[in-house]
């Protein structure tokens, strides 16, 4: 889009699209309601009208129906109507006689019906056949009447003579409706006012409303690569669009881990390959071209490291694999059968320092915990077959595969008789590249072992983690050191297949060393108290 239509599509904002929606939907409102009403009160008001002449004519006629009066002619029973009626506001009343006005109202009225051009002649032509009519006289000067009409007789009625005496009341419309007029003069005054309040309004609460959205905006024109530290300021709100703020805070705060992730890992990829490419390249450098012994020494260095490159690029893939969601088949698993084929691929696994495959020394007993659990039994056996070549290759002795429920959460584990892990390297050694300092570049690892096994695990909404695993007796003056390492998943069982097996004693020792072992690891001030006869750690990795 070009740069010169940016300022023209910004005045048409969303605020400001709310702001002429309210202020339209209010006019819109306000003069449907006012009309509707104003419509409405004219209905009534004409409706009355018409009631009242109603009521005129019936005391009219009562006056001349009364017996006791004795009429002597026409004329004196109309003089007798006109004289007797209370005239209302906006109202007139006349008298015709002969086709002439001749008698009205003792006292002043509103509606001068005579003096309307050409009413009298309207009237008398209306009820020559002797009937009474009900009508509306509109003059072109805006003048308008509702009128009744009722010819008066004493006697016999002779239809083929005009009346002579004519009863004619009327209503000044537009006097009846000056107060509704008036109303909805103010109505609408007041409608007005509260739309231009309701434009300020609306206004204001946009501005409020979508006050995130516009830091949104400039946090996202400051957010870059290089600079991801930049929040939107929410405060207490607790409305759609203070959520929405509030997630994408959280998404800024997940791409910055990941952003850092990222140059961290291509720090320590760099740092990684640095020293095989270095090695390399100083002995190409140096190598003897005519002596055939420095060239296939040389070349057997270069190929070596070559080959750890390529471990550590195959390792990144497979941990890139696994930071995708859709690398997972979480599904129900019968955890006893999963532990014993982890047990049973270990053994396969080649110790360092031999040719044949299946001389591990893994326990032949697995403990497993008769449950139904939901995990990948894939990526889980990935990970603990892991664990277990990192123990079949740092520790010695025998090695322990097996899995446990403590409530709803399942824990696999490894558990070794090796040197141990120092407590400052129990949290260190599942990060990436970590190594501890006995060991050198001459380890076949990639140092991502590990960390994949966390990945693994975090997948699952668990962890990896490493406990001191102690066997023997109480008091004894060297007890068996080793690491136990663990991979917890909260929450993972679905069905409890068997009743719990009650531990035999051995088991029983054991799990009290295990419980020993946690204390010890949630606690590491209070471990040089338990162990006063302890050898001094030895330095420890496992990738």
């Amino acid at each position: 889009m070009p740069d010169g239509a940016l300022p023209r599509l910004r005045t048409w904002t969303v605020r400001s699209r709310i702001v002429l929606l309210l202020t339209v939907l209010t006019l819109v409102s306000v003069l449907a309601a006012g009309v509707v009403a104003y419509v409405v009160e004219r209905s009534r008001v004409v409706e009355q009208i018409d009631a009242n002449l109603r009521t005129a004519l019936d005391s009219g006629s009562y006056t001349v129906a009364d017996p006791s009066e004795g009429w002597a002619s026409a004329e004196d029973a109309l003089s007798a109507v006109v004289q007797r009626l209370a005239p209302d506001d906006n109202t007139g009343t006349l008298g015709i006689v002969d086709g002439r006005p001749a008698l009205v109202p003792g006292i002043q009225t509103d509606v001068q019906l005579e003096a309307l051009p050409g009413f009298v002649d309207r009237i008398v032509a209306e009820t020559a056949e002797h009937e009474t009519v009900m009508g509306t006289y509109v003059h072109e000067d805006g003048t308008s009447v509702r009128y009744l009409a009722a010819p008066v007789t004493v006697g016999e009625v002779d239809t083929a003579v005009p009346p002579s005496a004519i009863f004619v009341t009327g209503y000044d419309i537009a006097g009846e409706l000056a107060e509704i007029d008036d109303a909805a003069r103010v109505y609408l005054i007041t409608g007005l006012a509260a739309v231009v309040g309701a434009f300020f309004l609306s206004l204001w609460v946009s501005g409020r409303l979508l006050r995130p959205v516009r830091r949104m905006n400039a946090v996202a024109e400051r957010s870059s690569a290089a600079n991801l530290s930049d929040r939107i300021p929410v405060g207490d709100s607790r409305d759609d669009v203070s959520q929405l703020a509030r997630t994408v805070n959280r998404m800024l705060d997940r791409l910055g881990g990941a952003l850092d992730s990222q140059r961290e890992l291509l720090r320590d990829v760099g740092h990684e390959l640095k020293t095989p490419i270095t090695i390399v390249r100083g002995h190409l450098e140096l190598v003897d071209p005519n002596d055939p012994a420095d060239v296939a020494a040389t070349r057997d260095l270069a190929i070596d490291e070559l080959d750890r490159m390529a471990r550590l690029v195959d390792d990144l893939r497979a941990a890139a694999r696994l930071r995708d969601p859709s690398a997972f088949d979480i599904r129900p698993t019968d955890l006893r059968a999963l532990t014993e084929s982890i047990a049973a691929k270990a053994r396969a696994i080649r110790a360092p320092g031999t040719e044949a495959a299946g001389v591990a020394a893994i326990d032949d007993a697995v403990v497993s915990a008769p449950v139904t659990a939901l995990l990948d039994p894939d990526r889980i056996t990935q990970a603990m077959l892991q664990l277990a070549a990192n123990a079949i290759r740092h520790a010695d002795g025998p090695i322990s595969i097996g899995s446990r429920s403590r409530g709803r959460d399942i824990e696999l584990f490894v558990r070794d008789s090796g040197p141990g892990v120092p407590d400052e390297l129990k949290g260190a050694i599942f990060e990436r590249f970590r190594r501890g300092p006995a060991e050198g570049r001459g380890d076949d690892g990639s140092g991502l072992g590990l960390a994949i096994v966390q990945l693994i695990a975090e997948t699952h909404g668990g962890r990896a983690w490493v406990a001191d695993a102690w066997s023997g007796q109480a008091g004894e003056e060297a007890p068996r050191r080793g690491s136990e390492f663990i991979v917890t998943l909260p929450g993972a069982v679905v069905v409890e297949d068997a009743p719990q097996q009650q531990p035999q004693p051995q088991a029983q020792a054991q799990q009290h060393g295990d419980d020993q072992a946690a204390a010890r690891t949630a606690d590491p001030a209070a471990a040089p108290a338990a162990r006063p006869n302890q050898a001094k750690e030895q330095p420890w990795h496992r990738s």
